[in-house]
């Protein structure tokens, strides 16, 4: 047997049943300086993951797993001459065991703080509030001030005109009281009943698949897929990347003061590259692309995930700098064509125009108009690059006048999040 450290991660189990398989990514670093260091290695995590064999010379190791909240776990380990040591990550402290996966992609702080004593820091910018309680002068609020209550509405089926950037302006103006579902839904929203899960009543998951919500009857998925999730005077409005697959979508809504990640937060249960899309939220493109190890692969699959193809196509152009054609340019011309209802494939290809060498500026600005008037992006990437790329071009008058409207929307959109979360009601915060 040759010396190898096998590495994993350890998540609680979940009473419902989900294996919260994931990847990320880490290294090993000699720490006598006498072996040989692996960067970027990947790896498993889950209740029971198989763990992945890295082979090294004997000697003593440093080995550490960057999590997609940006916290790095790290643990000594001696490599021994012809055997493989076990290096195990243990994250069994999520305050609820549902909430594995959304403690592993940084959307919720560990047991020990989220029950801990009124002593824990708390942040106090309307960013980091929960979703129903004010930051308070001293320590977080009590329980008992706390209304933990949250109607949560699935619409299944948005009508186009419903996802312009004007029209999601509106809803920000939009009065409150004044049903805000209605005004976006093509067919009839379905208020979904409130998780009945240990902990989920403060925390509550909401799981998607496929079809719609998991366990509640809806009717027939269209294009686009929104969450409206109202408490206590906040509303956040949500994308849903659906359908991914055969993969669920969770999001996750904070009812309490919490020191850790978004009011509203979401992810896409995808074994390969649930946890790339969380370092995507995070800039780390780099980091997403050792996650994305196809990414050829995820836009010549166009057709049955073209929401993944975008995301790789996100990390492609983020990380390959190169500005002459490639082979892979005409995929990212397919998928802005074949998929006019995702604005990502438009303004994927106009940024790769605006990046060539030399740029194709008339191209790119019709391409950056046309993304424009395809309705808001499903990913956050996708609206922070549409307005770099109109800021390209400030003597046109078209460009200027949407690059407002962005850059509106911008203000009321979480830049933590992977995909488009909006809060309707931050003007009035």
């Amino acid at each position: 047997m040759s010396t190898a450290l096998a590495v994993r991660l350890l998540l609680s189990s979940s009473p419902t049943g989900e294996s919260n398989e994931a990847v990320i990514v880490g290294d090993i670093l000699s720490a006598d300086l006498k072996g040989e260091s692996r960067r970027n290695i990947l790896i498993p995590c889950g209740i029971e993951p198989r763990p992945t064999a890295y082979p090294v010379t004997p000697g003593r190791y440093l080995v550490s797993a960057t999590l997609p909240s940006g916290l790095v776990l790290t643990e000594d380990a001696v490599a021994v001459e012809g055997k493989e040591t076990a290096v195990d990550f243990v994250m069994m402290d999520s305050p609820y065991e549902t909430h594995s996966w959304q403690y592993l992609m940084g959307n919720i702080e560990s047991g020990r703080v989220y029950h801990g004593p009124a002593e824990v820091p708390l942040a106090e910018s309307v960013a980091s509030r929960s979703m129903v309680a004010p930051a308070p002068a001293r320590g977080p609020a009590p329980a008992t001030d706390v209304d933990l209550t949250a109607l949560a509405t699935w619409i299944g089926d948005a009508a186009p005109a419903s996802c312009s950037f004007a029209s999601m302006l509106a809803l920000g103006e939009n009065p409150p009281g004044d049903p805000v579902s209605g005004r976006i839904a093509r067919g009839e929203p379905l208020v979904l009943p409130q998780p009945d899960v240990l902990g989920e009543e403060v925390s509550p998951l909401y799981r998607f698949g496929p079809s719609g919500p998991v366990g509640v009857p809806g009717g027939q998925p269209g294009e686009r897929q929104f969450l409206l999730v109202e408490a206590a005077g906040s509303v956040r409005l949500v994308t849903l990347p659906l359908p991914w697959g055969s993969s669920q979508v969770e999001v996750l809504v904070n009812l309490r003061q919490s020191p850790t990640g978004s009011a509203v937060a979401i992810a896409v249960r995808d074994p390969a590259v649930g946890a790339g899309l969380a370092y995507m939220s995070q800039g780390a493109l780099d980091m997403a692309a050792k996650l994305f190890t196809d990414v050829e692969e995820m836009l010549y699959s166009k057709f049955e995930n073209p929401l993944a193809a975008a995301a790789g196509a996100y990390v492609l152009i983020g990380t390959d700098h190169t500005r002459a054609e490639t082979y892979w340019d005409p995929w990212l011309e397919r998928l802005a064509d074949s998929f006019p209802w995702i604005s990502d494939g438009a303004i994927l290809r106009a940024v790769r125009l605006l990046r060539r060498d030399p740029p194709d500026l008339r191209r790119a600005r019709d391409g950056l108009i046309e993304a424009f008037e395809r309705g808001i992006p499903f990913y956050t990437l996708g609206l922070v690059w549409l307005v770099d790329g109109l800021s390209a071009f400030p003597d046109d008058p078209a460009c200027a006048r949407r690059l407002d409207e962005v850059r509106r929307l911008s203000w009321m959109t979480d830049m933590r999040q992977p995909f488009l979360i909006l809060d309707l009601r931050q003007r009035s915060t």
